[in-house]
């Protein structure tokens, strides 16, 4: 769920069925190792499942990247529709909640907090246009839970321009992937939430709405 959140549950092979398994150890693998290094027989070590169950259930390694990133969106999709960031009655504070509640959950080992879609998609997309499609779909279903609260912002405060809620929408999650990837490069989840706290900034600017003080 994206987009990126922590690991949902801890893995208990012996619990779900075999597929479940194999997402759940796909999610986690791949977003520590990246697609094209993860093996079958790593998923099949991790999931506790044979290789025959592997291709019982996927046509081929490919078949199983696709399935793990719309697992990934299903997953995620429950995630944040729980989330308390829907909770306030102004749009623009609902925004704001989210990028503070995607700031929060910033923490951990890098591969716990980055993003299943975000990682393949960077690596997959020219060779694997199936896998690419399905990590687009997410990313990008993703942002337009965020389009309907940016809208009533606007409108609430009679802001136009050359951009619309959606292209905004589109950009927080820019902005979050490109976190990941400072995070990442830089070995450091504060770069991460360092690039959060500059979206709250300039999402503030875009609304004229006066900056929060934080906490040094």
């Amino acid at each position: 769920m994206f987009l990126f959140v922590p690991r949902l549950t801890k893995h208990h092979p012996e619990r779900g069925d075999a597929r479940t398994r194999l997402l759940d150890a796909a999610c986690d693998t791949i977003r520590a190792k990246g697609f094209a290094a993860t093996t079958v027989d790593e998923l099949c070590r991790v999931a506790a499942v044979t290789k025959g169950s592997v291709f019982h259930h996927f046509k081929s390694k490919e078949a199983l990247g696709v399935e793990a990133a719309r697992y990934w969106a299903e997953t995620t999709s429950a995630f944040f529709v729980s989330a308390p960031y829907h909770e306030p009655r102004d749009p623009l504070d609902r925004v704001l909640a989210y990028v503070a509640f995607r700031k929060s959950i910033i923490d951990g080992e890098l591969p716990a907090f980055t993003c299943l879609v975000g990682t393949m998609v960077q690596e997959v997309h020219a060779d694997w246009p199936a896998i690419r499609d399905a990590c687009g779909a997410s990313i990008f279903d993703h942002a337009a839970t965020l389009e309907a609260d940016l809208a009533a912002a606007m409108k609430d405060r009679g802001i136009s321009g050359d951009w619309t809620a959606a292209s905004l929408a589109r950009h927080t999650q820019a902005v979050i992937q490109g976190a990941f990837v400072l995070a990442k490069a830089g070995n450091d989840a504060a770069l991460a939430r360092e690039s959060l706290d500059h979206l709250d900034r300039y999402i503030r600017l875009l609304f004229a709405v006066a900056p929060t003080r934080r906490k040094r």
